[in-house]
């Protein structure tokens, strides 16, 4: 019988990015406590900003995003944020969605594997996904639940189980 194999990715949909920034961009417009703030975040190409006049103001903007991101189902731990710097009479949040599993954290996340799965799973690095394998789809499914159980700094999502 051949392996079973799942991919590890870690990927942010555009579209629903796009939905929860377009919500927070209505509610910032709409919210009293923004009125007359001018207080507003867009895409800047792949990244967010957020723009206010005021610190305190600029840091509420970045919290009514992250609650749409929760809302439309985009781990936070996807979202990477500057702290406010000042630019002139305004202040500024630069957010990056991170796509893709960087280098050392797929090799800890392999290493975790190798120490403490089943020892029939095999993982390779592939790129910026890992591909899981093994004999015995028990010992992959407990391969799930054991990384899900981590506390890892990147947001994983577990495809092509087959």
């Amino acid at each position: 019988m051949a392996d079973s194999s799942f991919d590890i990715v870690s990927k942010v949909d555009r579209q629903e990015a796009d939905n929860a920034l377009n919500q927070a961009a209505k509610e910032i417009s709409q919210r009293y406590d923004f009125k007359g703030t001018d207080a507003d975040i867009a895409w800047s190409g792949e990244s967010v900003l957020i723009r206010a006049n005021s610190e305190e103001r600029v840091k509420a903007a970045l919290d009514v995003f992250q609650s749409k991101l929760i809302k439309r189902g985009i781990s936070l731990k996807s979202l990477d944020s500057s702290e406010p710097q000042q630019s002139g009479k305004e202040y500024r949040i630069v957010g990056n969605l991170k796509n893709g599993i960087a280098q050392e954290n797929a090799k800890k996340i392999s290493k975790i594997i190798r120490d403490e799965a089943p020892k029939s799973i095999k993982s390779q690095i592939q790129g910026d996904e890992l591909r899981v394998s093994s004999k015995s789809r028990d010992d992959l499914q407990a391969t799930i639940a054991l990384l899900k159980g981590k506390d890892l700094d990147v947001d994983l999502q577990f495809v092509n189980y087959r």
